[in-house]
């Protein structure tokens, strides 16, 4: 055998991705036949340094894409950036260095590192969302749904956080607090761009149900984030007072039960209450004013559940009672009605409340059995028995609601409805680095719309950036301007687009990112659309999946896209990377960098551990032993492969080799198993290539037995092996894949190659283990051929001793069989 030659992964690695890149073999060519697949990880923001948690994702994105094409099929992968946001303005703060600037050196260092990766992306495609040619569009999809009215302006209570002096949308608060830097988020009033995602509420909760190839769990998360109820909306009077008040329920049975009805402070009855009442003004007044620094959360959440009373009663619209008014400070102006229904014997918060401020507890729904009684000692939220109900007592629950909001209905007071916790997305930001609204305000036409022909509408440079307040609000000459409609002074919009705007659409852009008339062609994008695989981290359920969904529903409806209206046929959340049973963090100071992981083990061993040590779903934990054993792998795989490529290569690969004998057989068998196991991961779309690389370690075993049998460097089977050893490899350790291809003479990538189909008959075994059990607990293991019947293997066991002993002077009742793996003989 030929003397071996080491392996410079080095060399290797940095001379194919040099000549991949300069081949352009991962480049999509128009007019390609084969049917098409689309394969995208998400948006990557540009923080500056990449990990090995990152590669983890990357790895498993690039394993799919390279496997895919050597299906058969024509894969689209490609790679941006996420680039607006507020990390690059904090740098702006806290550096001086201007955020572009920042921004465009951690992409170069970024992209840098994901080639260093040996990644297979088409890199003709690359974008920065923080590029005038793709926010351009941006700025040009707010004007259309400006124009049809998906996007508008209100002034209402917003989420605001306190240290980045921006609004946040509810999807961003996180328990109160900031989703980027943690602070405590306040409310304020204030003046904001909307997108009317609610009127697409039904259409994304039906759509989850066609997405068969999501997680179940964000399919869930998305669905109680719309949160869909169907209740009554009905009215109640305020006694003296010329105004009615509007309560939304799912509980409509438990209307007699009302003791007092809880007002956000801002309810409009508030104020036409305290002008006919004016005796409880001046604490309402300190009241609201103490609540308007306070987030929802806490108002709904943390904060002791307290009110005013107002001294105002409304009236009960079916039993006639009189019920105090309070203005409580767990009821939001912008949630439901702003006003809500106390029952307190049957809703846990009215309870407390109830109890805290010495309110009527009125009992109104009982057990079915009619066993439970006043007093309650808490309350009774379930379904059950009306009583105390007049006309309604002893009706079933759900009976009783359609009775009651039927006669609601009849006598004007109510109407049966369909409620959403979601809410508009609330789109507008008090920042610099991000899409400027191409919004302008005229004294005389009001909000008019920059025309096309003038976007985009560019950030102003040299802007001074403090981190008080809107950066191009105090920026006169980007304000100034003149309006496009009559040509007198106006001002520009100092806001821009929430940064989720901007990867609500990147995957379109993908497809067609140097279109300078359009934001893509409609027929390119029909051919791609929609994503076959979209791979991403679960903390992205609700917001970028959700505003994505409904972007592109908009596309759909106005023409731009066509198809279907999911943009994403399946989502896979890869797990988390994780070293001392913590996530990688810098601030945990347990990052493992990609550079130094690359230059010390070699990319194919980083790609290698990190696809094999666990589910890609699952989190991993990083160890030192782990990649140590995969450059291990890999040189044992250079050992055994490289002395024989020149021989194998003339080997065919389109039909079995001939097989010799039992080992011979045996190392055909594990390389189908191997093929088989890539092909079924993919196609089913688990990934669980951790098994897949199992295979190849037993694959490799078995090869580096092999090679020391007598005459093993001429046998077919093992030269078989060997030449199709790189296909196998190719999408795990492409650069050993490649090299090794190479050196059997071949001009082409392996990654061009076609993988090759499992033989069946490759697969098939001489003999099998058969479990025999006597009444359930294994007796003895047989080696039988495949397919033996059951009569059969009943007289072999028959001839056990360990069997025979248990049957011994009882009678077979029964016997089950299972062929090829068991029988269990029933004996009593």
């Amino acid at each position: 055998m030929p003397d071996e030659q080491p392996y410079d992964f080095r060399a290797v690695e940095r001379s194919w991705q040099q000549r991949w890149e300069r081949e352009g073999i991962y480049v999509v060519r128009e007019g390609d036949a084969r049917p098409r697949y689309y394969v995208l990880e998400m948006l990557p923001y540009p923080s500056g340094d990449l990990h090995v948690g990152h590669a983890k994702n990357y790895s498993l994105g690039d394993a799919i894409a390279r496997l895919q094409r050597m299906r058969g099929y024509d894969v689209i992968h490609p790679m941006g950036w996420d680039a607006f946001g507020l990390p690059a303005e904090n740098a702006a703060i806290q550096r001086g260095i201007d955020p572009e600037t920042w921004t465009r050196q951690n992409i170069e260092n970024m992209q840098r590192q994901i080639r260093l990766m040996g990644t297979s992306y088409d890199w003709t495609r690359e974008f920065a969302t923080c590029d005038a040619e793709y926010y351009r569009w941006n700025q040009w999809f707010f004007v259309r749904m400006f124009e049809q009215g998906v996007a508008y302006k209100r002034e209402a209570p917003v989420n605001w956080c306190p240290v980045d002096q921006t609004v946040l949308a509810n999807e961003q608060v996180e328990n109160g607090r900031c989703w980027r830097c943690g602070a405590a988020v306040e409310r304020r009033n204030l003046a904001q761009w909307n997108f009317k995602i609610t009127d697409y509420a039904d259409r994304l909760l039906a759509g989850l149900d066609r997405l068969v190839g999501w997680p179940e769990r964000i399919r869930t998360m998305q669905r109680n984030w719309i949160g869909r109820s169907e209740g009554t909306t009905f009215s109640f009077d305020v006694e003296h007072v010329e105004a009615t008040i509007d309560v939304y329920t799912t509980r409509v049975d438990t209307v007699y039960g009302v003791t007092f009805l809880a007002l956000a402070p801002e309810h409009p009855a508030v104020a036409k209450i305290i002008e006919r009442f004016p005796k409880a003004r001046k604490r309402i007044e300190e009241f609201a004013a103490s609540l308007r620094s306070k987030s929802e959360l806490e108002r709904t959440q943390l904060m002791e559940k307290t009110g005013i009373p107002t001294g105002a009663y409304a009236i009960n619209p079916l039993s006639r009672e009189r019920v105090p008014i309070w203005v409580t400070n767990y009821v939001l102006a912008e949630y439901g009605t702003g006003a809500v229904m106390g029952v307190p014997a049957h809703d846990e918060r009215d309870f407390d409340f109830a109890k805290a401020h010495g309110l009527p507890i009125m009992q109104v729904i009982t057990t079915l059995d009619g066993s439970l009684q006043s007093p309650l000692s808490e309350a009774y939220v379930e379904d059950g028995k009306l009583i105390a109900s007049e006309e309604y007592t002893g009706m079933k629950s759900a009976v009783a609601r359609r009775a009651i909001t039927a006669r609601l209905e009849a006598l004007g007071r109510g109407r049966a409805t369909v409620a959403y916790r979601l809410r508009d997305w609330l789109v507008s930001r008090q920042r610099y680095w991000g899409t400027p609204i191409p919004i302008i305000y005229c004294p005389e036409h009001g909000a008019v719309a920059v025309p096309d022909d003038q976007l985009p509408v560019l950030l102003p440079k040299a802007v001074k950036i403090t981190g008080q307040g809107s950066p191009l609000a105090n920026d006169a000459a980007f304000v100034q301007t003149t309006c496009p409609t009559c040509g007198g002074p106006a001002t520009r919009d100092a806001d821009t687009m929430d940064t989720f705007v901007d990867s609500s659409w990147y995957f379109l852009r993908y497809l067609d990112p140097h279109n300078a008339h359009a934001p893509f062609d409609r027929a390119v994008a029909a051919r791609w659309m929609p994503v076959d695989q979209y791979i991403g981290g679960a903390e992205h359920a609700v917001l970028h999946l959700l505003y994505a969904r409904f972007f592109y529903k908009f596309l759909v409806d106005a023409g731009y896209a066509e198809g279907d209206d999911e943009p994403f046929t399946r989502l896979f959340n890869q797990g988390t990377l994780l070293r001392g049973g913590e996530k990688m963090s810098k601030s945990r100071g347990n990052v493992v960098g990609i550079d130094e992981t690359v230059e010390t083990y070699g990319v194919d061993a980083m790609r290698l551990f990190l696809l094999k040590a666990a589910p890609p779903e699952d989190a991993l934990e990083w160890t030192d032993e782990g990649i140590v054993g995969r450059v291990r792998f890999i040189q044992r795989v250079w050992r055994a492969a490289e002395p024989l490529a020149a021989a194998s290569g003339a080997v065919a690969l389109d039909r079995l080799p001939e097989l010799r004998g039992p080992w011979q057989r045996e190392l055909v068998r594990a390389l189908h198993i191997a093929l088989d196991s890539g092909r079924g991961e993919t196609a089913t779309r688990r990934f669980h290539y951790n098994v897949t690389t199992a295979k190849l370690d037993e694959l490799v075993n078995l090869l580096t037995a092999a090679i020391r049998e007598p005459g093993a460097a001429t046998d077919p089977a093992l030269l078989y092996t060997v030449h199709a050893l790189p296909i196998v490899l190719a999408p795990f350790a492409p650069h050993l894949a490649d090299e090794l291809w190479s050196r059997m003479g071949y001009a082409q990538s392996v990654h061009l190659e076609r993988w090759i189909e499992t033989d069946p008959a490759a697969l098939a075994v001489d003999e099998i283990t058969l479990v025999v059990q006597v009444n359930g607990k294994v007796r003895a293991r047989l080696v039988v051929a495949p397919g033996i019947g059951e009569e059969a293997v009943f007289d072999l066991a028959l001839r056990e001793p360990s069997v025979t002993a248990q049957i011994d002077g009882k009678q077979v009742r029964k016997r089950i069989f299972v062929p090829d793996k068991l029988l269990n003989i029933v004996a009593a």
